[in-house]
């Protein structure tokens, strides 16, 4: 595969079929998974719910998707893009029928809980674009992927609305909602019959053992452990948040037994970690097998602050608009879309600018920026001209999606075979970010909530400052015991 042939956007062969293909993929994702949120309104008053159920369909949304997104990583890395997505786009689709369908809030509820399974797919695209693109070019083909893919969210909110109301009646969200679905189902074949894992000649590298993540030093072990417990934190206070204590849709004991569940699933992954890990307790893994956990750990808290602030942020967006500039909900809404609106460029310009000039330096500028965009944000209020409002969130939002497009130019750099895994983690902490921010947000004013995240940022830039740039080659194994050497630097 040849590295000179460049990012041809308007081309439809070779590697970028794949590229198009894949953020289709994850675009049509993004439609499903947010499907719900222009139609709210309706579909509150379609099924009789308060204003607290509402909330709790929003949460629910994003609840699974914490843990899919890991295992989703895993069995990409195992079975390969092409299966694992299309099965992804297909089986979800059946709980977006059963939303389509819902006429209690309980149905409702449980179907928009599964329905969080189909917001993993964006790891699986992270793996497939890694394997058709040099590291040259990665930054930019995965931002591709990510800005465009995720537009989906901004598409949805466009679009179905005219769908529902092109049916009409009290049924039009349901046929909106089913024909989000009824796309996904279609697409899953399309996927399948005209993908491969990897380009002709290429090994699709396989972790040595699923089940957990492969570290390869003792120091390392621990770290992943540690770093698994955020998770599991933001899975106990969205139990906290369903309990009584919350909007009641767990009773005590519901309550009560999720919480030892995440408990004993916490103890049984240890044990896994360890099982898939023992060898580095009782020899060195060779220096060239080698790669650095921390460097996924870095990622990890840059990712919570910049997708779980763009998820948090496009959730409440309308809301603070119009109550702090007192504009119609239609009004604020529209605006508050331009902030989602920067995907189609920021996420791809932050991938090219990593690609040109490092990637720790990227991260570093764009963090920096992310800190000052939320700490003006903060700043906002009545009497600021409404038009220097929008430009702050718009400011804000480049260096937020430009600053995911930079993390996920990293990601396939650390270690080939496990960038499912890796990519699976690092996106999950964008879910717990969400999750932290939006409950944050339940408990103090619009201005903490700003200033709460512009803190994240400054404590990700200085994990920032223990990363190391990704440099040389990572080195795999083929099937057959040869060794691949695979090039890692960017420019």
């Amino acid at each position: 595969m040849s590295t000179q042939d460049g990012i041809k956007i308007w081309s439809f062969t070779g590697k970028m079929k794949v590229l198009h293909l894949s953020w289709i993929a994850f675009f049509i994702t993004f439609v499903v998974w947010f499907n719900h949120a222009p139609l709210l309104a309706v579909i509150g008053s379609s099924l009789g719910l308060t204003a607290s159920e509402i909330k709790t369909l929003l949460i629910l949304n994003v609840a699974l998707t914490i843990p899919a997104r890991v295992i989703i990583g895993m069995l990409t890395d195992k079975y390969g893009p092409r299966l694992t997505y299309s099965l992804l786009l297909g089986i979800c689709s059946i709980p977006c029928f059963m939303f389509a369908m819902a006429n209690s809030f309980e149905q409702a509820a449980i179907a928009r809980f599964l329905l969080g399974f189909i917001g993993a797919g964006f790891v699986i695209g992270i793996r497939m674009v890694s394997e058709w693109f040099p590291a040259n070019e990665l930054g930019t083909a995965e931002g591709i992927y990510g800005g465009w893919g995720n537009f989906g969210s901004a598409a949805a909110a466009m679009s179905l609305p005219g769908i529902a109301l092109f049916f009409g009646g009290d049924d039009g969200w349901r046929y909106a909602i089913g024909l989000s679905g009824l796309l996904s189902l279609v697409f899953s074949f399309i996927w399948y019959f005209n993908v491969n894992d990897t380009p002709k000649g290429s090994t699709y590298f396989k972790p040595k053992q699923t089940g957990a993540m492969e570290v390869t030093s003792k120091g390392d072990f621990f770290l992943l452990l540690i770093a698994k417990l955020p998770m599991y934190a933001a899975l106990v206070l969205l139990t906290w948040k369903l309990s009584p204590a919350g909007v009641d849709l767990l009773s005590e004991t519901g309550a009560q037994i999720a919480y030892c569940a995440l408990i004993l699933l916490y103890l049984l992954e240890v044990k896994q970690t360890y099982k898939v890990n023992r060898q580095v307790f009782k020899e060195e893994v060779p220096e060239a097998h080698r790669y650095k956990f921390r460097q996924v750990v870095v990622l990890n808290v840059l990712y919570f602050a910049t997708f779980g602030s763009e998820l948090a942020v496009i959730s409440m967006l309308p809301l603070f608009f119009s109550e702090v500039f007192s504009l119609d909900m239609v009004y604020a809404g529209m605006l508050a879309s331009l902030y989602a609106f920067m995907n189609l460029m920021s996420r791809p310009g932050g991938g090219w600018i990593s690609d040109k000039f490092g990637r720790k330096k990227t991260l570093l500028i764009l963090t920096a920026g992310l800190a000052f965009g939320y700490l003006a944000m903060s700043a906002i209020d009545n009497t600021w001209p409404l038009f220097v409002a929008v430009l702050a969130a718009m400011a804000c939002s480049f260096f937020v999606q430009a600053g995911e497009g930079a993390v996920f130019a990293a990601v396939p750099l650390i270690k080939r075979r496990l960038t499912g895994q890796i990519a699976g983690m690092t996106g999950a902490y964008g879910n717990v970010g969400a999750v932290v921010y939006l409950t944050v947000l339940s408990m103090v004013s619009y201005q903490t909530f700003f200033l709460v995240i512009a803190g994240t940022a400054v404590l990700g830039f200085t994990a920032l400052l223990f990363m190391e740039e990704p440099s040389g080659t990572i080195t795999e194994v083929r099937e057959d015991g040869t060794i691949e050497l695979i090039n890692v630097s960017g420019h």
